[in-house]
């Protein structure tokens, strides 16, 4: 009998899991149902930034909730699929839980990879659009001596406030915007990166605007989608070259 050849890489991100809105129950079961249901040709699985809305991680407590996602990310794992973790501006909080209990690699911000013969260029992209106000927030979230503060809060509390906040800001950010292709800040990130760089394919998220355009030196340009409303996502067959939408739900 032949040997599977896998040959399937998926990109995901902006699942938002644990968002106290919008059917958030209902949304984790999509999702982990979606995950179980990679098929057995599946080589890696991309996860490229919020996929928790509020993820920190304690020395000696796993946060409650996504029991269903964390184990079917472990048996995609144990199943021989290489998970990829990138950090959103949510999910920034991640250690090394989802590393040594899950088996996920966790990758750097705006990274290049190696995928089915090409190369991608991957990023949640919250921290490469350029907006001061965001890029500090980031920063003190980042700072390792508020972190060890913010530790020492109970999580009772820490959990209560942030996922107040977030909630807050969803709905205030309710509506979803449309794809601006060249218009968008990103583009002229992955223009720029491109200059320097061997590209063939940008993916980045945080936009919540699926869409896919050509850059300037003909590099695919993609905004993965959401799974609030619309639970996008991205996959690229290595045999017949092709990267195409499919949704999840």
């Amino acid at each position: 009998m032949s040997e599977l050849v896998k040959n399937k890489y998926y990109f995901v991100s902006d699942v938002h899991l644990g968002l106290r809105a919008f059917d958030p129950e209902e949304r984790e079961k999509k999702f982990a149902t979606f995950l179980y249901q990679l098929p057995d040709d599946t080589a890696h699985l991309y996860l490229l930034g919020d996929i928790f809305d509020f993820w920190y991680e304690y020395k000696y407590v796993i946060p409650r909730r996504f029991t269903r996602t964390l184990g079917a990310l472990s048996f995609l794992v144990d199943k021989g699929v290489q998970v990829f973790f990138l950090k959103g501006n949510h999910d920034v909080w991640t250690y090394d839980y989802l590393q040594s209990e899950v088996g996920v690699t966790l990758l750097d911000e705006m990274t290049v990879v190696p995928v089915g013969g090409k190369m991608f260029c991957l990023a949640h992209g919250d921290e490469l659009i350029g907006e001061r106000s965001h890029n500090f927030l980031k920063g003190v979230f980042k700072n390792r001596f508020l972190q060890v503060l913010f530790s020492a809060i109970h999580p009772r509390w820490a959990f209560s406030v942030a996922t107040r906040w977030s909630k807050h800001n969803r709905l205030v950010k309710s509506e979803r915007l449309e794809f601006r292709g060249e218009g968008d800040p990103l583009y002229r990130v992955a223009a720029e990166f491109e200059k320097s760089n061997l590209v063939d394919i940008f993916i980045f998220g945080h936009m919540h605007t699926p869409g896919n355009n050509l850059t300037p030196k003909g590099a695919g340009f993609y905004i993965l989608g959401e799974w609030v409303h619309g639970c996008e996502y991205l996959v690229f067959d290595s045999e017949s070259g092709t990267l195409e939408w499919e949704k999840g739900c």
